[in-house]
């Protein structure tokens, strides 16, 4: 350890005159000095190596989080998914259940204007009954009579109307089958086939569905 310390003393004698000094006065101050270093260098390489660590752990947290990330990326688009259709499914029950219930506001009241329809029959076979030629003012209870009826045929009729119902009288028309029923098939010369010549029942429909089809007699080729 001397011999050392002399050759350190003679090297920074010329350049660190108290530097030899106290190396001179105080050997030991050598050994705390390579100690420190030496200290201050296994310090770093901990310190590098803990990086190191520190640096290889951090990365394979992120990669973990990434692949957490995705994972629940594709859940949150799969649960988006699901209840997107399920808002779909919700909006056409409710559609559906919607014009359900528009449909039976209107249709709701069929049975008995097919009821109704009768009473029409009566009315109009009633008026069409009595002689024209009949109703003269020499015979005041049978013109007050033919003119009451007409009254009455003509207000249900208004009242059939106001609540969607309309008279099908499809005289000259084409024959279409989802509004007349043909009672026969005749060939008519002047008539185009296919068109109806005879209207023997009147029919009706119902907010533009067919109540009562028309009993037509239709054209046929000769």
């Amino acid at each position: 350890m001397a011999a050392v310390a002399q050759c350190v003393r003679a090297a920074l004698r010329p350049r660190y005159p108290l530097l030899s000094f106290s190396l001179r006065t105080s050997p030991r101050l050598l050994c705390v000095a390579t100690q420190q270093k030496n200290t201050g260098q296994n310090l770093e390489e901990d310190q590098s190596q803990s990086q190191n660590e520190q640096k290889v752990e951090a990365s394979s947290a992120e990669k973990m989080l990434t692949e957490e990330k995705a994972k629940l990326e594709e859940q949150l688009k799969d649960v988006t998914d699901k209840y997107k259709r399920a808002l779909a499914d919700a909006e056409n029950v409710r559609q559906r259940s919607q014009k359900l219930v528009e449909e039976a506001k209107l249709y709701g009241i069929q049975s008995f204007c097919k009821d109704l329809l009768e009473v029409a029959d009566i009315l109009e076979k009633a008026t069409e009954s009595v002689p024209k030629e009949e109703i003269k003012d020499e015979n005041p209870h049978l013109k007050s009579l033919y003119e009451g009826l007409v009254m009455t045929e003509v207000q249900i009729q208004k009242v059939f109307k106001k609540h969607g119902l309309l008279r099908l009288n499809p005289v000259g028309a084409k024959f279409d089958p989802y509004e007349h029923e043909a009672l026969f098939h005749a060939p008519m010369e002047g008539k185009e086939p296919g068109t109806i010549a005879l209207v023997s029942k009147i029919g009706y429909k119902l907010h533009g569905r067919t109540l009562r089809p028309a009993l037509v007699g239709v054209v046929k080729d000769a």
